[in-house]
């Protein structure tokens, strides 16, 4: 699964898209979920829950999809 996540702010932490994406019930369970599972930040392994993503960010979590931090109403050539 390939999807956007829409900024509302400048930037949201890796902890906030892990429940808004539904992998966590609480930003609390983000520093388990990272020391259990590899997630990738722009190709990195990211460990820290608050890591900022920033627009034009990409997000790898193995089997469970990809995710494009977007600025809210911004286009592109895909939209």
């Amino acid at each position: 699964m390939k999807e956007a996540i829409i900024l509302e702010t400048k930037y949201m932490t890796l902890a906030q898209l892990l429940k808004e994406i539904d992998i966590i019930a609480s930003g609390g369970q983000a520093k388990g979920y990272l020391q259990e599972n590899t997630v990738f930040v722009n190709g990195e392994i990211e460990t820290r829950r608050g890591r900022k993503l920033y627009a034009g960010t990409m997000i790898e979590i193995p089997e469970i999809g990809t995710f494009f931090m977007k600025e809210k109403g911004k286009k592109d050539a895909s939209d």
